[in-house]
């Protein structure tokens, strides 16, 4: 599944933030791909949780080969040492089991997300074990496809906006003033500054990284 959207945002983003444009009409369309089941999302991304894309593909794909259906049942038949012996962390292990229990004991409804506004969103999943702000809004974007998503915890959002407004540092504050600008087509935008901090656009270049 890829992220849905069109035009509509495109135009919308290109008149508000020039820079962005030429950048936009230089890498063209940007397909992201999205997972919709967010209990197998959820536990996707803390397994991804500062380790590599590459690390995170290959436990992944041992607990897909393990449990075959990522489900609560199937992960709460999992002993902590099963997911230890995948190569997950002992206290991811454990955040991922607490997950998993709840939800397989309906203490934790995922369901409801779907109805909630994105900061609702964002304080249930903080509320579980080893969900912070980031993941939250890394579900929100990438299993959701809630259109208006900005982290600020982001490496390559902070590098993307320095590159594209050449900037030493975001802080606080000049990020908020991006965010309002790409709001509230905000994930659209990031698709672009992440392209832009993974180098897409050669002659950009980091102003943090200047001596």
């Amino acid at each position: 599944m890829i992220f849905t959207y069109g035009t509509t945002e495109i135009e919308y983003l290109k008149s508000k933030d020039q820079r962005l444009k030429q950048v936009i009409e230089q890498i063209g369309w940007i397909e992201r791909e999205v997972d919709d089941d967010l209990f197998s999302a959820i536990i996707h991304q803390i397994i991804g949780q500062q380790i590599s894309m590459k690390a995170q593909a290959t436990i992944w794909k041992r607990l897909q080969d393990q449990c075959q259906i990522i489900d609560p049942k199937t992960i709460c038949a999992c002993q902590k040492e099963d997911l230890r012996a995948l190569g997950i962390s002992p206290r991811k292990a454990e955040y991922i089991l607490d997950f998993a229990h709840k939800v397989d004991q309906n203490k934790f409804d995922l369901q409801a997300l779907w109805e909630m506004e994105d900061e609702q969103v964002i304080e249930q999943l903080t509320s579980l074990k080893g969900i912070g702000v980031w993941t939250a809004e890394m579900i929100l974007l990438f299993s959701m496809q809630r259109k208006n998503v900005l982290s600020f915890q982001d490496y390559g959002i902070q590098k993307g906006l320095r590159m594209l407004h050449h900037h030493r540092q975001i802080d606080r504050k000049l990020f908020e003033k991006y965010k309002r600008c790409y709001s509230p087509y905000c994930s659209i935008a990031s698709f672009y500054l992440w392209a832009i901090a993974n180098g897409q656009i050669p002659e950009m270049q980091d102003p943090a990284a200047k001596k």
